[in-house]
């Protein structure tokens, strides 16, 4: 059998595998009616009301400039609210922000269901903890 060079590839392979994960994460977060990255955001500010946007951007591993957008989107949805002192950004959720939980909580165990069936929930759950920590030493931090 002649194995595809490409997928010996730390670079391909992660691109690939992000493009199949992206796609099935917005097929399942369109039901909560954004994407899974605002899905994502919100819930670091349910459970952490007033996290400073600069911990969102390290959290969500984003620029802060995207973060930024972000968070003007979902404020001007109605589902956070932002306050500035000086120069930090602090974010809260809204009751709406609060209401719509339960919803991305259920994406979210969609998207996980999904894919667990696909690759058996050991080896999703497996390959997601791999892949969290291969992330952390690329980023030099572990």
């Amino acid at each position: 059998m002649n194995k595809n060079p490409l997928e010996c590839c730390l670079f391909f392979s992660a691109n690939s595998l992000a493009r199949i994960i992206t796609r099935m994460g917005e097929e399942e977060f369109a039901r909560v009616g954004m994407t899974p990255s605002y899905a994502f955001l919100l819930t670091l500010a349910v459970s952490r009301p007033g996290i400073s946007q600069k911990e969102l951007a390290a959290q969500l591993h984003m620029a802060p400039s995207t973060v930024s957008r972000f968070v003007d989107a979902l404020v001007s949805k109605g589902l956070i609210a932002k306050e500035t002192e000086g120069r930090n950004t602090y974010i809260h959720p809204t009751d709406n922000g609060l209401a719509l939980q339960p919803s991305i909580e259920k994406a979210w165990r969609g998207l996980h269901d999904r894919y667990s069936a696909i690759l058996g929930r050991e080896q999703g759950d497996m390959l997601a903890e791999l892949t969290a920590a291969a992330c952390r030493k690329l980023q030099g931090g572990e």
